[in-house]
């Protein structure tokens, strides 16, 4: 098993043999979203940042939502397009990791800026006169920074176990890179111990980011029962807020089911699509559902597109 090591340089990745019959109108399908995802979320960054007016916590959030949704697509979408014009689906070793760090920090720094976006609607409809004095911009910058660097480190601690372990083999059953599915590649299990641990543990710390959403919108729906005025901001600035954060739990919940209970008797496209749904509608629906529903940025994007056509 130790001669095994040293030959595993590249992995071999699972799931396109079955699509290769079309993989031409799915390469085009993969790119027209792809650019759909650089499209939309290019156009809610700029718009948020050349427009002064914009420059608020809400918004300044937004903005890192979308900025988070073009790395993590850009860890994934590239590759997948290539793998879709290639006979051979293989990644290095190293590109695997890199895959692994870019995709799982994506996704937790998602649920990071969810919670400190559902904290700034709390402060905003629970304490409007303290809003400004406590979500100031030197604050939301700081707390966007913890959003992304926090992950990052989180992420790439559980990279460094992985890359400890010795692997017997080179096949991952999967479009793409997951850590665990290279946690079970290892000649000894009982090295993984380690592993397990802090995966856990990364899974706690994140739960409680979901404990804290919630507990944010109790207190927010209570607040809104008996007002009109903060039923009206709760249904203007809220429910965007509730869509990504419910689409993200949804599509991570599928995933992790397809990885944890993998299904033999379901169809391998279908098993595909399950696996990159967090990779395409979130960062797809995202922009597209704040874009239409905040006044400010629907505002912004109509008057800009008036004034390109006169």
């Amino acid at each position: 098993m130790m001669d095994n090591v040293s030959v595993i340089q590249v992995f071999y990745l699972s799931g396109l043999s079955e699509t290769m019959n079309y993989r031409s109108v799915l390469f085009s399908l993969t790119l027209l979203c792809y650019c759909l995802i650089l499209l939309a979320n290019t156009t809610l960054i700029v718009t948020i940042i050349l427009d002064k007016n914009l420059h608020e916590p809400m918004y300044i959030l937004l903005c890192a939502f979308c900025m988070n949704g073009l790395y993590g697509t850009t860890g994934f979408f590239p590759k997948f397009l290539w793998d879709l014009l290639s006979p051979v689906h293989v990644i290095s070793y190293s590109g695997c990791l890199l895959q692994v760090q870019v995709l799982y920090s994506f996704a937790i720094s998602d649920l990071s800026i969810l919670a400190v976006m559902a904290y700034d609607r709390y402060v905003a409809i629970c304490q409007p006169l303290q809003y400004h004095s406590i979500m100031s911009k030197k604050r939301i910058m700081k707390l966007v920074c913890f959003s992304w660097f926090t992950p990052f480190c989180i992420v790439g601690i559980n990279i460094c176990l992985t890359s400890r372990l010795k692997l017997c083999s080179p096949y991952i059953a999967r479009l793409f890179c997951m850590n665990w599915l290279i946690v079970v590649l290892a000649c000894f299990p009982a090295e993984t111990m380690v592993n397990s641990i802090v995966a856990y543990i990364t899974i706690l710390f994140y739960v409680f980011h979901g404990v804290f959403i919630v507990w944010s919108y109790i207190y927010i729906i209570r607040t809104c029962v008996n007002s009109i005025e903060n039923r009206a901001k709760f249904m203007q600035t809220c429910v965007p807020h509730l869509f990504s954060l419910i689409t993200f739990i949804f599509t991570i919940l599928f995933d992790v089911m397809n990885v944890r209970f993998d299904s033999k008797k379901l169809p391998q496209p279908f098993k595909n699509f399950v696996a990159v749904e967090f990779l395409v509608i979130p960062p797809l629906m995202n922009p597209l559902i704040y874009g239409f529903k905040l006044t400010k940025i629907r505002n912004r994007f109509l008057g800009y597109m008036t004034f390109r056509m006169k």
